[in-house]
């Protein structure tokens, strides 16, 4: 069984994101990058489905300019056999990310898909759908237990009312949520092991697929500085203020 993880490079998560002067996008100058979150729990499914025997091969695949090999070789010290880079210094859209993973899907043919259910840094959570819609493949999303077993795989994903499992046939889709596993580190043996596994580069002009953005950013700002709360000394005071200050009653 074929396992294939999706990787994005994003701004670490204990960093503070912001915006350039200009406001036309975020500054990434000097700003310490990683894998999306989301992603490394992908990637830790699918070792420990490896480790178990279930998996054969884990192979990871990112999207992004030449820096993305940093966090594709962090997915093979975690465990990955091999790595793909789809090389773009442009900004995708999930619908052009997803059409880049279709093609990679074509090619490599493998049994299961795993992204994570979001990146933090758009927060679209559209892609692991979108693939799944021109792919054909069956999708579960927001998994918080995964189980293959007798060609098929049971996801159990959070949803507004509690849980629900279902059971996809593979090949098959399915994004990560935070509660499906507690990925480790890499340790210093495996991150030089690293270095000798392989990775192959292709671009989105290779795989056919038109990366042009059908949306266009007008500006990117920090979100509004949130005034100080004050104290009132009854339920008199509290309600002028809500009328007559927030108006809003």
């Amino acid at each position: 069984m074929k396992i294939l993880v999706a990787v994005k490079r994003v701004i670490d998560y204990n960093v503070k994101a912001r915006a350039k002067p200009d406001g036309s996008a975020v500054d990434l100058a000097n700003v310490k990058m990683a894998i999306n979150p989301f992603c490394e729990i992908a990637v830790e499914e699918a070792v420990r489905l490896k480790e178990k025997g279930i998996a054969t091969e884990v192979v990871t695949v990112s999207i992004g300019p030449q820096q993305s090999q940093e966090q594709l070789r962090t997915s093979l010290a975690l465990g990955a056999d091999r790595g793909i880079l789809i090389q773009t210094d442009a900004e995708l859209e999930p619908l052009a990310v997803a059409k880049c993973l279709k093609a990679v899907c074509d090619k490599e043919q493998p049994d299961i898909v795993l992204l994570g259910k979001q990146a933090i840094d758009g927060d679209n959570n559209q892609t692991g759908q979108m693939l799944a819609a021109i792919s054909g493949y069956p999708q579960g999303t927001f998994a918080s237990v995964l189980e293959v077993a007798d060609g098929a795989v049971e996801v159990t994903r959070e949803v507004d009312g509690g849980l629900q499992t279902l059971k996809l046939n593979l090949p098959a889709i399915v994004t990560t949520d935070l509660r499906l596993n507690e990925p480790r580190y890499a340790s210093l043996p495996n991150i030089m092991k690293a270095k000798s596994k392989p990775m192959d580069t292709t671009s989105p002009d290779e795989l056919g697929v038109d990366v042009t953005p059908r949306t266009k950013v007008l500006k990117v700002a920090p979100p509004a500085q949130r005034e100080a709360g004050v104290k009132v000394a009854d339920v008199a005071e509290l309600l002028d203020k809500l009328k007559n200050e927030a108006k809003v009653i």
